[in-house]
């Protein structure tokens, strides 16, 4: 039966079916039909799994995000990082990477911090020369840092998975967020060294720049400082945002129309159902490893192999970058970090160290054809055949894998924060 059930799901992904139907059918004939369960057990569970009060916060971020591009914030804060750094060799580029770092202070999804980001920057950086394939693969791995820099999504999930509170996950993700930042400004100074680029901004323009992005920058106080002052969950303060977002974009930017919040709505309505519907599909697979107690049998393998936190490390950056390639990160989080975490808890590794290793190279299927969504998204907003950015894949993959790789060797830069605000 689950010879069937794995064949049948081969079968759905070369169809192209989409992610949480595979899941769905595939676990879903493996529990009914092998393990003899009900469907009430597998309803139960998938209604329980996504009834998670911090998976409230998912959408609310999501949502203020939507609401912050359609009310100028963003735009302000693609200014105000170009005025800073817009002069530098590569400048426009680090200047699309401090921009997305900034978005990723407010809102958790990594397509959104593509679109906000990316139609403003993208049209920009091409008309100053910078290759346009190479501008588009940037966006998409600048904006990875949305599953680092908090509030993030990818931390909500992996603390729903792991019963980790919210708040320490979310401080893993500071540190690791800004030396990707800094790996990825060295590339493009590198790479984009002999572009043009615009002239120096002047001390009253990026004054000026500032104080229009004041509004927008002082989103990730009340956001972490909510809930690290312990005043706000992260769900209210996800919502807290979201109403934050509507009075600047209404009262202080003035761009916000009722027409931009119903199609925030909308989109924030379309990006949860496809995130909701894959954790409710992906949780019949979760009953399905319980009752088979597959967790156990792995760890007891393993410990029989005798196996050492570094094979453990080593096995989770290739099983995430070889499911990252062919399945979107979320799945991949349901998929394998429940089993994950159950290794890592029998060496005595830090969960939250976890976290860090698992995104960083499971990000990196944002990227890597054939689904690479976030080249896709980004290929959308430049009118560029994503085929075309194929050939500057393998060095941002190799930017990844470096980070991936001192995220294992340096366990402090997940784990120090945490601990301190602990």
């Amino acid at each position: 039966m689950k010879s069937a059930a794995i064949l049948l799901s081969a079968v759905l992904l070369i169809l192209s079916v989409p992610i949480f139907m595979v899941f769905g059918l595939g676990s879903a004939t493996v529990a009914i039909w092998g393990l003899k369960l009900p469907w009430s057990t597998l309803i139960q569970v998938s209604f329980g799994s996504m009834t998670k009060h911090v998976l409230i916060a998912v959408p609310l971020f999501i949502f203020a995000g939507m609401v912050m591009l359609r009310g100028g914030a963003a735009a302000r804060l693609v200014h105000f990082a170009t005025t800073l750094v817009g002069h530098w060799p590569g400048g426009l580029g680090i200047a699309m990477i401090l921009a997305m770092g900034f978005f990723a202070a407010f809102c958790g999804s990594i397509l959104a911090a593509i679109t906000a980001v990316g139609t403003i920057m993208i049209p920009q950086m091409v008309d100053q020369g910078y290759p346009k394939p190479f501008v588009i693969v940037l966006a998409a791995s600048a904006a990875f840092l949305e599953a680092l820099i908090p509030p993030s999504n990818a931390a909500i999930l992996f603390s729903a998975l792991t019963d980790v509170p919210v708040s320490r996950t979310f401080a893993a993700g500071f540190v690791p967020g800004f030396v990707l930042i800094v790996i990825l400004g060295v590339v493009v100074t590198w790479k984009c060294r002999h572009l043009k680029n615009p002239n120096k901004a002047t001390i009253n323009e990026r004054l000026s720049a500032f104080w229009a992005a004041i509004p927008g920058l002082f989103t990730p106080v009340i956001i972490l400082g909510g809930i690290y002052a312990g005043l706000l969950t992260p769900s209210e303060s996800a919502a807290v945002a979201g109403i934050w977002a509507i009075l600047i974009g209404m009262l202080v930017y003035r761009e916000l129309t009722f027409r931009g919040i119903v199609s925030a709505l909308h989109e924030t309505a379309r990006i949860t159902a496809v995130i909701f519907a894959i954790i409710a599909m992906a949780t019949f697979l979760s009953v399905v490893l319980t009752y088979s107690q597959t967790p156990q049998k792995i760890i007891a393998y393993f410990t029989e192999m005798g196996g050492t936190p570094l094979t453990f490390w080593l096995s989770v950056a290739i099983i995430c970058l070889i499911l990252g390639t062919f399945v979107e990160i979320v799945p991949v989080f349901y998929l394998t970090v429940p089993i994950f975490a159950a290794l890592a808890l029998s060496l005595n590794l830090n969960i939250l160290h976890l976290y860090v290793v698992f995104v960083a190279f499971a990000g990196i299927g944002m990227i890597t054809p054939p689904v690479c969504v976030g080249i896709y998204t980004a290929a959308g907003v430049a009118k560029e055949s994503p085929e075309k950015t194929f050939k500057e894949v393998p060095l941002f993959v190799c930017v990844g894998i470096v980070f991936g790789l001192l995220m294992i060797f340096f366990p402090a830069a997940a784990t120090w924060l945490p601990e301190i605000l602990n």
